[in-house]
């Protein structure tokens, strides 16, 4: 989506006072509230700006610094350190003109378009913008907790002090140990993530506890980007690929065969994967095929749309957020539209690049419609990288239209890196993936 400014409302409108939102509507600009400074709620307040100046917008997030998830796992690697991690929110207000508010919103009155802070603000808003993300839901699995994950099990899947935990716990693992992670269910945040997080700590075994082992336990009987990805498990880790996916990408690229466990091991649903229950003062996993003896268990738990969304009355019982297709608006709740992670967004995957394409279609249809105008028809665009080295890259790249009523994928087979990839192509997906960390941060919040 071009960056380009809009026909600019009245200025009178831009400076009505924050008690009259209607009037500040009528007169063509307005006020927009959102609310989540992630990836959704950072890109939607700074492309507002951009596509009418004139509007207000308000930012509320609770935390002054931002911790980006997306690339968080070369933390485990060492790639990065958690401070790399850090995002401030000091661009939005200084070269856009949003207002950023650190507070926590703890209500909105639909009938008034208020919303209510704990600071005690009540700020009116013509447009209300929720990007509430996720939720972790320790409980889903006996025997786990919130308590657990942040004192032996980390989860991380949230970054901060989980993933500093987990860093020193595979830095202690005595030589040999085994280290295990629960995959989650569908849907779920980063649908490559909790993969890729498998093979980078298989990496850092290679260089500093070469007989250690990595166990994936899974829910699932694939995953997206599962044929590239075990290519590279092979070639790097001595994985052999179960032999389903063996003949399915038989005569389309050459795999090795090992004929011996390797460092690391995918157990899927089939084989027995789903995780019944873990045992945190004993260090066991158990699944349906096994009981697991682990020195360090991290757990990706189920999830649910962000606390808030359910404490405004925008999820439904499914524990997502239902929205209309064209712009995210939410179903639930009238001049609400809910964007990221936590929306029902059908084809489209959860994930940073999803929450940011969303965040500027609905950006421009609030835009659009607060001018009197239709809203565009959509196009929404994904991109996951991953990787399963540091320097063997990947990806799945989709385009998303609505037909039918939905949200579908409508780009063709083509949407991830070759079988047979050159190993410069495969060199180039990693620093393709560097690079677009550092553009899509700055996209985001500069």
């Amino acid at each position: 989506m071009k960056r380009r400014t809009l026909l600019r409302a009245a200025a009178l409108a831009a400076a009505a006072p924050l008690a009259a939102p209607f009037l500040a509507r009528a007169q063509g600009a307005g006020h927009v509230v959102v609310v989540g400074g992630g990836v959704g709620g950072a890109t939607a307040a700074k492309y507002l700006k951009l596509f009418d100046p004139a509007l207000k917008v308000t930012l509320i997030e609770r935390h002054p610094v931002y911790i980006r998830p997306y690339g968080s796992s070369e933390v485990l690697n060492g790639h990065v350190a958690m401070a790399d991690l850090e995002v401030r929110y000091d661009a939005l207000a200084s070269r856009y003109g949003v207002e950023v508010l650190i507070d926590t919103v703890i209500g909105v009155d639909a009938a008034r378009r208020t919303v209510h802070t704990a600071g005690r603000r009540s700020l009116a808003y013509d447009r209300l913008i929720v990007s509430p993300g996720i939720e972790l839901m320790y409980d889903a699995i006996p025997g786990y907790s919130e308590a657990v994950a942040r004192t032996a099990m980390p989860s991380g899947w949230i970054p901060g002090e989980q993933t500093a935990l987990l860093v020193r716990q595979l830095q202690a693992m005595r030589p040999g140990g085994t280290f295990v992670l629960v995959a989650p269910p569908n849907p779920y945040r980063c649908p490559p993530g909790p993969y890729e997080r498998a093979a980078l700590v298989t990496e850092w075994f290679q260089k500093h506890n070469p007989t250690a082992k990595v166990i994936i336990v899974d829910p699932k009987d694939s995953f997206v980007t599962d044929q590239t990805m075990m290519l590279g498990w092979n070639r790097l880790y001595g994985f052999d690929l179960p032999d389903d996916y063996a003949q399915k990408m038989a005569g389309k690229v050459e795999i090795q065969r090992h004929g011996r466990p390797g460092m690391l091991r995918w157990v899927r649903a089939k084989d027995g994967g789903r995780v019944l229950k873990v045992d945190a003062k004993r260090m066991r996993v158990e699944t349906e095929g096994d009981v697991i003896a682990a020195d360090v268990v991290n757990i990706v738990p189920p999830m649910r749309a962000g606390a808030l969304a359910r404490q405004l009355g925008l999820a439904d019982a499914s524990g997502w957020c239902p929205v209309e297709r064209r712009t995210f608006a939410s179903t639930q709740l009238p001049h609400v539209h809910v964007i990221g992670d936590a929306s029902i967004a059908d084809a489209m995957p959860k994930s940073g690049f999803s929450a940011n394409t969303q965040a500027k279609a609905t950006a421009r249809a609030i835009v659009e419609e607060l001018a009197g105008r239709p809203a565009p028809e959509p196009v929404w665009e994904n991109t996951c990288y991953a990787l399963a080295g540091k320097d063997y890259g990947l990806f799945v790249a989709d385009v998303f239209r609505i037909v039918d009523g939905k949200i579908a994928r409508v780009n063709g087979e083509a949407r991830y890196l070759p079988l047979d990839a050159s190993p410069t192509q495969i060199r180039l997906g990693a620093r393709y993936q560097q690079a677009w960390l550092r553009t899509f941060t700055q996209d985001v919040f500069a």
